[in-house]
């Protein structure tokens, strides 16, 4: 009777393995593994804990999926880079192109996720879900949210509906579109939003629920193989603001930059010290990108600047940290100006 009673056992646990999705986790460090001082200071230090500690902290995860763990880096998202964001992009399609992983989910600090999620949509080829997640509040604090966040992400990732849906976000319970999600807060918990719209779905009793069927996402549209590379070419972010010196864009210019964003004001304005310098770089072959420092609506093509004649790229519904992207992406395979601007009207 004890053995036959065994064995039930063994086969119900392996039949629930099997029906449940296999879900790798890829860990970068953050907010979610930062440690703080005490549980009520807000000093922290940013990628202290591991992946094993974090999936120890919240087990309902394995009632959801088949949950692996991996440690890729330990970093502040202040410190993420491109050659971490290459081998992300790597490692992702190497698990989604195979049997091993049903989806993935990678957890991130809160500073540079947009931009992660926006560079992972842009170089990851799958229908299979891919999720990023972060905390506001270091693991160490006494109300964290990283391990329902990062419960909800699973949870996410697990969905069905989840796939199609291209790079995903979930934070504070909401899922967000990686191509429009961006952070409105320094510090509150319910720090991200949609730039342009509302979020795509959100997290409830252990659900992810969306408010729209799967459609072709905008970013979809576009991949950039990144499997050979090991590098990708340097673009710059100039902030527009009043009383801007051309000799901010100069220095770009001399050392040897082969892309330029300017962040200008309202609908991507420039100004004048700094127009003549744009030129410059232009004449040069220095691809420059008219975005706006404004989080939401369009820098719109040849509206306000005649970018035709000036031959710019106008950054469409793109945040300057989102244009500089698409712009680094966009280089790997041409410095055609017109082209480059067919792939940021796909963001329109």
């Amino acid at each position: 009777m004890r053995r036959l009673m065994l064995f039930v056992t063994l086969f119900l646990f392996l039949v629930s393995y099997a029906q449940k999705p296999n879900v790798y986790i890829l860990a970068t460090g953050g907010t979610i593994a930062g440690v703080g001082e005490s549980s009520v200071n807000t000093s922290y230090k940013a990628g202290e804990v591991a992946i094993s500690s974090l999936l120890d902290a919240v087990p309902q995860v394995k009632d959801v999926a088949n949950v692996v763990g991996e440690q890729v880096v330990r970093i502040g998202s202040q410190d993420m880079d491109d050659s971490t964001w290459l081998l992300l992009s790597k490692r992702i399609n190497e698990l989604l192109n195979s049997d091993e992983a049903d989806a993935v989910v990678v957890t991130h600090g809160t500073d540079t996720m947009e931009e992660t999620a926006f560079f992972l949509s842009l170089t990851t080829r799958s229908n299979k879900p891919v999720v990023l997640v972060g905390a506001m509040r270091p693991s160490t604090a006494l109300s964290a949210d990283g391990p329902l966040n990062l419960y909800n992400a699973v949870v996410t990732a697990a969905s069905p509906d989840s796939r199609d849906r291209g790079v995903l976000v979930v934070m504070n319970g909401s899922i967000y579109a990686a191509s429009d999600v961006i952070k409105m807060h320094t510090t509150h918990v319910d720090a991200f939003r949609s730039a342009n719209g509302a979020a795509v779905g959100y997290v409830n009793n252990d659900k992810a629920v969306y408010s729209y069927p799967a459609v072709e996402t905008a970013a979809s549209l576009l991949f950039f193989d990144v499997s050979k590379l090991t590098s990708l070419p340097a673009v710059g972010i100039i902030y527009g603001h009043a009383g801007v010196r051309g000799n901010v864009v100069q220095s770009m210019i001399d050392n040897g930059y082969k892309g330029i964003v300017y962040a200008g004001v309202g609908n991507g304005n420039i100004h004048r010290d700094i127009f003549p310098v744009l030129e410059e770089a232009r004449r040069e072959g220095i691809i420059v990108v008219r975005s706006s420092r404004v989080p939401s609506g369009p820098t719109m093509l040849d509206n306000e600047v005649d970018d035709a004649h000036y031959r710019f790229v106008a950054s469409q519904l793109l945040t300057p940290q989102k244009s500089r992207i698409l712009l680094q992406l966009a280089l790997t395979k041409t410095d055609d100006w017109i082209r480059i601007q067919d792939y940021f009207n796909i963001f329109r």
